[in-house]
């Protein structure tokens, strides 16, 4: 990457479609379920310190949201309009499968943790000195790839170290082949803004 912007936006797709892909509308909406999901299964731990730091993630989201909903009236998008494709249906039924009860608080946080860590390294890239991200791009990058989002991802770091530390093998087991399932979701997600799958 050599201190570049991402290729589809040196490529030229920096338009407001790739500014705000409505297809990316769907991530807030059922990351909000995840949250909320991480937050409940936070509370039946024995130490429940997780909490404020989880709690903030749900706020956040709900603001990443109407973040959302403002820039497609914006850019005069009508997410209404847009089915989802594909990798957004994966992606769906993947952080659905996580909401279920018998998934376990050490699994649904590590999740939650590396969905948002993705998200902060990638557009934390987007804002370091020497890269050439289009100047339209920068609000966005700058949203998600700030110091504050970036140490609210290391809290969740924090939390996901504790929560497996103490978790069974199975758990661990289980988190493992959660965070790599997300890796392949969000390389599909972010492929979005140049395809259409």
């Amino acid at each position: 990457m050599d201190g570049e912007a991402p290729a589809d936006v040196r490529a030229g797709h920096a338009t407001p479609v790739y500014r705000l892909h409505p297809r990316r509308h769907h991530r807030p909406v059922r990351l909000q379920a995840l949250a909320a999901s991480v937050l409940l299964k936070c509370c039946k731990q024995e130490d429940s310190l997780d909490m404020e730091i989880i709690l903030g993630g749900v706020a956040s989201l709900s603001d990443e949201l109407s973040w959302f909903k403002n820039e497609a009236v914006k850019w005069d998008v009508d997410l209404a309009s847009v089915p989802p494709l594909k990798s957004n249906l994966e992606y769906h039924r993947f952080l659905g499968s996580l909401t279920e009860p018998e998934i376990s608080y050490a699994v649904a946080v590590t999740t939650f943790w590396i969905i948002e860590t993705v998200y902060q390294d990638s557009f934390g890239f987007c804002i370091e000195e020497g890269n050439k991200t289009p100047p339209e791009l920068l609000g966005t990058c700058q949203r998600w790839g700030s110091a504050e989002f970036k140490q609210y991802c290391q809290s969740l770091h924090r939390i996901v170290d504790h929560s497996l530390a103490n978790a069974p093998a199975d758990a661990v087991k289980s988190a493992e082949e959660a965070f790599v399932r997300v890796l392949e979701l969000e390389i599909g997600f972010w492929e979005m803004s140049s395809s259409q799958s």
